[in-house]
C-alpha cells in the first residue's frame, strides 16, 4: 500500500504535469520528489512517469497505481469508520423484514429518523409472506421482523413484542355470484368458487389462510393485489378490514357473513435475544410506539 505522502506525489504529477510545480504544491525540494518518483519505480519494477516529453505525465502504468492506490485508500478509510461505528454499538448493518400484509410506505418517516441519528448502520428491508416471515428470522436472512402472524414458533433466544390485531372481513365483487348467495355462507358454497390468495414465501411448506382445501386458488404477489383482484370478481376471500373499507363504503366490495368467522390476527415484532446493537434496540423502540402500530395496522386504504 502506498503512503499518504505517495498517493499525494502521484496526485500532484497527474495534476501539474511538472515537478517542480508538484514539489510547490507539496512544499518540497524538487529533488526530494524525484527521489521519492524514482524509489516507486524501483518498488513496482516498473516505468511510472513518462520524462520524454514537455510536461511530466503518468505512464498508463502509474495512472492505475495512482487510481488503485488512491481507492484502496478511501477503502481502508470506509474500513477505519465501520470498525469505530461498531466499536461504538451500532451494528455494520440492520436486515428487517416485513411480513407484506404491511404497506412499506409507512416505514419512511421511521427510516428518515433513522438517517439522521447518521450511525452508519446500513439498513436493508426486505419483505415475506405468512410463514416466510417468521422463517426469515430462524434461517438468519432477519435481524427484526414486523408483522409476522399465528403464534411465535420455537426459535432460540427469541424476543417479541405484539404489534396489534388485524381484522378481516370476507369481500365479494358485486358482480361475483356470491354476492348475491344466502348468508351466513358455508363450506359448500365456497368450495364452489375460486379463492384468491398471497402466495406464501415459506421455503418449506407453504401454508394458506382463509382457504378449503381443495378449493380452487389464484395466488397473487401482495395483499393489495388481492383486494384489487376480488374487486375485479377474479375470486373472493378474506382482506384486512381497515384495507378495504374505502372500496367497502362505495360498493365496489360486498362484505358477505360467513358460517366461521374468520377470527383476527394478532401480528408481532421479533428478534433474536442474542443481538443487542443500538440499532436493534431502536426500531425495536420505534414499534413500541402505539401510533406506529396503528398505522402499521390500518394501512393505507385501497381505493379504486
Amino acid at each position: 500500500m502506498l503512503s499518504d505522502d505517495e498517493l499525494a506525489l502521484l496526485e500532484a504529477i497527474r495534476e501539474t504535469g511538472s515537478l517542480s510545480r508538484a514539489a510547490a504544491r507539496l512544499g518540497k525540494a524538487p529533488s526530494t520528489l524525484s527521489h521519492a518518483a524514482r524509489q516507486l519505480e524501483e518498488r513496482f519494477d516498473a516505468l511510472l512517469f513518462d520524462r520524454r516529453r514537455y510536461r511530466l505525465q503518468l505512464t498508463p502504468a502509474g495512472q492505475l497505481l495512482a487510481n488503485e492506490a488512491a481507492r484502496l485508500m478511501q477503502d481502508v478509510g470506509r474500513l477505519a469508520q465501520r470498525v469505530k461505528q461498531v466499536a461504538g454499538g451500532w451494528e455494520d448493518r440492520l436486515w428487517i423484514v416485513t411480513d407484506e400484509l404491511l404497506e412499506f410506505e409507512l416505514l419512511f418517516p421511521s427510516i428518515r429518523a433513522f438517517d439522521a441519528l447518521d450511525s452508519g448502520v446500513r439498513l436493508r428491508l426486505t419483505h415475506e409472506v405468512l410463514g416466510g416471515t417468521w422463517e426469515a428470522l430462524r434461517d438468519g436472512r432477519a435481524d427484526l421482523v414486523v408483522g409476522a402472524t399465528n403464534e411465535p414458533p420455537a426459535i432460540p433466544r427469541l424476543q417479541w413484542l405484539e404489534l396489534g390485531v388485524m381484522e378481516w372481513v370476507f369481500a365479494v365483487s358485486p358482480r361475483h355470484p356470491l354476492a348475491r348467495a344466502r348468508e351466513p355462507l358455508d363450506a359448500d358454497t365456497l368450495m364452489k368458487h375460486r379463492a384468491v390468495v398471497v402466495a406464501d414465501s415459506s421455503r418449506g411448506a407453504a401454508r394458506g389462510y382463509g382457504t378449503l382445501g381443495g378449493q380452487p386458488t389464484l395466488a397473487v404477489p401482495s395483499m393489495r393485489a388481492k383486494i384489487l383482484a376480488q374487486r375485479e370478481g377474479l375470486g373472493v376471500g378474506w382482506v384486512p378490514r381497515q384495507r378495504a373499507r374505502a372500496l367497502l363504503d362505495t360498493g365496489e366490495l360486498v362484505e358477505k357473513r360467513m358460517a366461521n368467522p374468520r377470527e383476527p390476527n394478532t401480528l408481532y415484532v421479533a428478534w433474536r435475544g442474542e443481538a443487542d446493537g443500538r440499532a436493534l434496540a431502536w426500531w425495536v423502540a420505534q414499534f413500541r410506539q402505539p401510533r406506529l402500530a396503528k398505522r402499521l395496522i390500518q394501512g393505507l386504504p385501497v381505493t379504486g
